[in-house]
């Protein structure tokens, strides 16, 4: 499917159907139908009875065995969850070997005699070997096979395979697009949550970590050293990544640093007050110097260091600037 927000891209991509490239790269916000749109391309690709204006027909064959997820001639490369599905703190990657595998096989004969599709998503969790392994099939492109790549982080990809694909932008939904998109699906707090997520509708719905961050933020109005300890240990019996907890702290403290330049708060609008009251009683050149060493641990989000350990000292160090010590 295509969201609405998107129908203009698909018109832009169905009008040049005959002059495609091998290689599509999609690009834009994460959760907002970059993938669903790729899917689309794909099935319309391989559908043996399109319409006029390109789109797959959804009744022939090839379309059946899409919708099915059984497609001989449809390929996707994504990061692999591991059996158990504790995904956890690990940091989800593609990996050579799935490439290799992809590889050998689109240069074989497509098992129903017409295109064959592969589809990697998201393309910036290849790891330097898988992506160097890719690289070499976009150089040299076989015959009758088109290759479709999402991102979300378009800067993470090597700039060689970037200059290979054509590149498409999809656009964020409006907000007033987005809340009746998230309103329809009956989501309670859609205001809040949207707002969380900077404005992309199409997130995971996540009820106990959305608890669990709305404790953080009742501490971060209010902190104490003990409920700070309290929280360390209970964020990590959740096994969540570092990177996580990074998140939703790096969005207080922008909110606290708009704020202080009394403007609103982008991620946490219920929270306008506490943010305001604690931008009232801190000094902006020591948010900057806590925001730094939040980012400084950015790169080790997925690492096996210890998380209630960095929580414990993260959450100190905001304990003392709110205090303004």
């Amino acid at each position: 499917m295509i969201y609405p927000w998107h129908q203009n891209q698909w018109r832009q991509l169905a009008g040049h159907w005959e002059n495609r490239p091998n290689a599509w790269l999609f690009t834009g916000k994460e959760n907002t139908g970059k993938t669903a749109f790729a899917r689309f391309v794909a099935q319309a690709l391989l559908c043996e009875s399109p319409r006029e204006d390109h789109q797959p027909c959804g009744v022939c064959a090839s379309c059946h065995l899409f919708l099915q997820n059984s497609h001989p001639d449809f390929y996707e490369l994504t990061p692999e969850i591991p059996e158990d599905g504790a995904v956890g703190r690990k940091l989800l990657q593609i990996k050579i070997d799935a490439v290799r595998d992809i590889v050998e096989n689109i240069y074989l004969t497509a098992v129903r005699g017409g295109l064959r599709v592969v589809l990697v998503h998201p393309a910036e969790s290849m790891n330097v070997q898988a992506a160097n392994g890719l690289l070499k099939a976009l150089e040299e492109p076989p015959q009758h096979v088109v290759f479709l790549m999402v991102t979300h982080a378009r800067d993470k990809l090597l700039p060689t395979i970037k200059s290979r694909c054509r590149q498409m932008v999809l656009p964020a939904p409006s907000r007033d697009e987005a809340l009746a998109y998230l309103r329809e699906e009956g989501v309670d707090d859609a205001e809040s949550l949207l707002a969380f997520h900077s404005g992309a509708p199409l997130f995971a719905h996540a009820p106990e970590m959305d608890d669990l961050r709305e404790e953080l933020l009742t501490l971060l109005a209010a902190p104490r050293l003990l409920t700070i300890l309290d929280y360390a240990a209970a964020f990590d019996k959740h096994k969540q990544p570092l990177a996580v907890f990074i998140d939703w702290m790096q969005k207080w403290l922008l909110d606290v640093g708009l704020a202080q330049q009394q403007m609103p708060p982008l991620y946490y609008p219920d929270y306008a007050q506490a943010l305001s009251q604690t931008a009232s009683k801190t000094d902006p050149r020591r948010l900057f110097a806590l925001t730094g060493r939040l980012n400084a641990l950015s790169p080790y989000g997925y690492h096996t260091l210890s998380v209630k350990m960095q929580l414990e000292y993260l959450l100190t160090e905001y304990l003392e600037f709110w205090q303004n010590k």
